[in-house]
């Protein structure tokens, strides 16, 4: 890996961890992430020409700590907030010098306030979720923007509006108790359910596979699941990642390029993880008579990883749960899953009937999701040309390379079909 490539990766673990440890400490998140961003464009600096230090997450933390307590020393102390942050300051610049645990404990606590914070009710969902994903996904305006099938500046006046907001109004930086929490937990697993997608799939650049933002995911689903273990829902979203990730190995060749699910290998599947999720899935269960839209997610995801090979798959039962999803958390998204399960279940004309209904749906305009389906199940029904047009649409839509050179190679694939 080039210097760059590797400042990169300890960029995308490390930053939710110093922004919400200079969160706790500025309790000013549009400041935090500033902090952070500078101590990057040092990085980015000084480690191709120095080298990359023994410990890059100490060197981040500590030249972190520094350009803090340099902004608060040029800060005038005049009013009480202030005297506050420059003695909790003090205070930590005269602690032993073993700066790694120092600013290492309790910070799954620290990245928990931060993500509770970001989506707290005061601010409107769109920009919780756009805010948190941002500070804690490390994702930038473009990728939240795909995620969310929105335009990048929409995304970018968003944080900025979160942050001012948060900011004004004083926001205490606190992992919420009581009813408080129930409030924001759904835009909190929103956040988490987001960033773990765009690991799995990536919407931009080279990679198919982005293991460093699905196992943030993981990391916050297993903190969430240990802050509120009887939460179904909880549960069921740590559930559905972890039967997700399981498929980790088998969802690229050796030179990185896509497998699709159908055609993976299954023994290169991570059967612990599955395990895992499986035994997650039977405890939310246990918990509700209703299931939600991510126990819902974890009981489809949990067919595939319990069929021995692709043509074991209960299609049936995955189309009915993707209805039943389709009432519990109604969107074009699920619609789309939904007609590929129908098609897979009932036949390909039945699957096509329901991608044909979304076809002036506007949300899905920019999206290479419903033409990807939409040539899938034309091919299965022998509609070749119009297969192949809509493969051709789908790779000018996405921004993943990988992504989009296995749709020219369908839609190549398919000129040789009768």
């Amino acid at each position: 890996m080039t210097t760059s490539g590797t400042i990169e990766a300890v960029w995308r673990i490390e930053q939710p961890k110093l922004a919400a440890r200079l969160n706790r400490l500025l309790r000013d998140i549009g400041l935090a992430e500033e902090i952070a961003q500078d101590v990057f464009v040092l990085a980015l600096e000084r480690w191709p020409r120095d080298g990359i230090p023994r410990n890059p997450a100490a060197w981040l933390t500590q030249v972190a700590k520094n350009r803090a307590l340099d902004r608060l020393r040029r800060t005038t102390l005049i009013d009480g907030k202030n005297r506050e942050l420059a003695i909790d300051f003090v205070a930590l610049e005269h602690q032993t010098p073993d700066i790694e645990s120092v600013l290492d404990e309790d910070i799954d606590d620290d990245l928990l306030r931060l993500i509770f914070t970001a989506c707290h009710p005061m601010l409107p969902a769109e920009q919780r979720a756009a805010l948190a994903l941002r500070l804690l996904g490390g994702l930038s305006t473009q990728e939240i923007g795909r995620a969310f099938l929105l335009p990048e500046a929409t995304i970018a006046q968003r944080i900025v509006r979160a942050k001012r907001t948060l900011r004004e109004a004083g926001i205490a930086f606190e992992t919420p108790r009581g009813e408080e929490r129930r409030e924001r937990l759904a835009a909190v697993l929103e956040v988490v359910y987001l960033i773990f997608n765009e690991g799995y799939v990536a919407t931009d650049g080279p990679h198919w596979l982005r293991a460093d933002l699905c196992g943030e995911a993981l990391r916050l689903g297993r903190s969430l699941a240990a802050l509120m273990p009887h939460e179904p829902e909880v549960l069921g979203l740590l559930a559905l990642m972890e039967l997700q990730a399981s498929r980790f190995a088998a969802r690229v060749d050796g030179s990185g390029n896509p497998i699709l699910l159908l055609d993976q290998d299954r023994s290169r599947w991570n059967w612990s993880s599955i395990r895992s999720g499986l035994d997650g899935l039977a405890r939310a269960m246990l918990l509700t008579t209703l299931p939600g839209p991510y126990l819902l997610q974890a009981m489809i995801a949990a067919c595939h990883s319990r069929a021995a090979t692709a043509a074991d798959t209960d299609w049936i039962a995955i189309a009915a749960y993707y209805q039943a999803l389709a009432l519990a958390a109604p969107s074009p998204i699920v619609e789309v899953n939904r007609a590929v399960a129908v098609g897979m279940a009932f036949g390909a004309a039945h699957g096509l009937a329901i991608a044909d209904a979304l076809k002036d749906e506007p949300r899905l305009r920019e999206s290479h999701l419903l033409p990807t389906v939409r040539g899938d199940l034309l091919a299965r029904l022998g509609r070749t040309a119009e297969a192949r047009m809509e493969f051709r649409r789908a790779a000018e839509l996405t921004g993943n390379e990988r992504e989009r050179a296995l749709l020219l190679a369908r839609a190549d694939a398919s000129l040789g079909e009768p």
